[in-house]
């Protein structure tokens, strides 16, 4: 297949609702040494790409402004000393941008081949979402079989992930989430325990799950949860934000922090090198993948829309309505 010289994607005309994510033509970007061309046939959508269009989480320098994180599809061009992959190999990978268009440049290291059993959609579910939990969850987190982990925003893509990894690698998983519905996917999943947070404390649900307190809490919301997930919180436990939905700045009461020995961590994935995202695909490879190929972890897609059609994909993102992943079909 020939490789044209122009390419449709989706552009940020202004910072703003989804209203401002408007498709036009980009050139088709070349492979850089260490990288590969994909022809992108799904593309995953992410809270961060929202915060980058209302104009809070600008790409790396150098990178596009394309927003897009993690991409499935064709391998068709490589850079100069790639080795490992060939052109016609499917794969998906995690981007810095550009995801939202039918081609993308991805550094070899962030690019993974398509687990045995799932669709390309399904595939470009996985990179953004399974890193992001892999690194928070497990390196930061240091979740260990038998542990509890307390997952906020259990039906999001990132906590049907957790939920999933978690509980198959031998952990007992407790989730959040806003409705009853939400709450039974969760169940569904491998939650032990799910509590609708609109008509329950999940700190006390926290303390009577896992009979004083949680080990590792990954956390999306921010505001009020922070103080409240050191109340949930065991002796030793490792705190985990990975976005702040109700705020960043809070008052909060150290004091139980201090006598507890928790940890407060957090991370971004987006600004880490190609070199430790690299180590962080390795480890997926090894540990998930062979999960999901055995069919005991598999994403969850909520709905699948057109390039033209993100702008109503992020209004979905932003309605909160959605369990599971929200995903761009591209070409192919």
């Amino acid at each position: 297949m020939s490789i044209p010289t122009e390419m449709n994607c989706i552009e940020i005309t202004e910072p703003g609702g989804p209203a401002v994510l408007k498709p036009t033509t980009r050139p088709v970007p070349s492979p850089a040494e260490g990288e590969v061309l994909i022809r992108i046939e799904a593309a995953g959508v992410n809270r961060p790409d929202c915060v980058q269009r209302q104009g809070h989480y600008a790409p790396p320098e150098g990178v596009t402004d394309i927003p897009g994180l993690e991409v499935a599809g064709e391998v068709v061009a490589l850079g100069e000393g790639v080795a490992g992959f060939t052109a016609g190999d499917k794969v998906c990978a995690l981007v810095a941008g550009g995801g939202y268009a039918e081609y993308v440049c991805a550094p070899v290291p962030q690019v993974l081949p398509v687990p045995a059993g799932l669709s390309i959609v399904e595939a470009a579910a996985l990179p953004e979402t399974c890193m992001t939990v892999w690194t928070n969850v497990f390196e930061r987190g240091h979740l260990t079989p038998g542990e509890a982990l307390l997952v906020h925003g259990g039906s999001s893509g990132i906590g049907t992930t957790a939920i999933q990894i978690a509980s198959q690698l031998g952990s007992r998983v407790m989730a959040t989430a806003g409705s009853a519905e939400k709450c039974q996917a969760c169940l569904d999943l491998g939650a032990e325990r799910a509590v609708n947070y609109r008509e329950e404390d999940f700190v006390a649900a926290a303390k009577e799950f896992s009979k004083g307190g949680v080990n590792v809490i990954l956390d999306m919301v921010g505001g009020d949860y922070i103080e409240k997930n050191i109340k949930a919180s065991a002796p030793d436990a490792r705190i985990v934000n990975i976005a702040f939905l109700r705020g960043p700045k809070v008052e909060v009461n150290f004091m139980p922090l201090m006598l507890k020995r928790l940890t407060l961590t957090g991370s971004t994935l987006r600004s880490q090198s190609i070199e430790r995202k690299g180590e962080i695909a390795r480890e997926l490879k090894k540990v998930v993948w062979p999960l999901i190929e055995a069919g005991r972890v598999k994403p969850v897609i909520h709905k699948v829309f057109s390039l033209n059609e993100a702008a109503q994909a992020h209004e979905l993102m932003e309605s909160n309505a959605h369990i599971g992943k929200i995903m761009l079909k591209i070409t192919g």
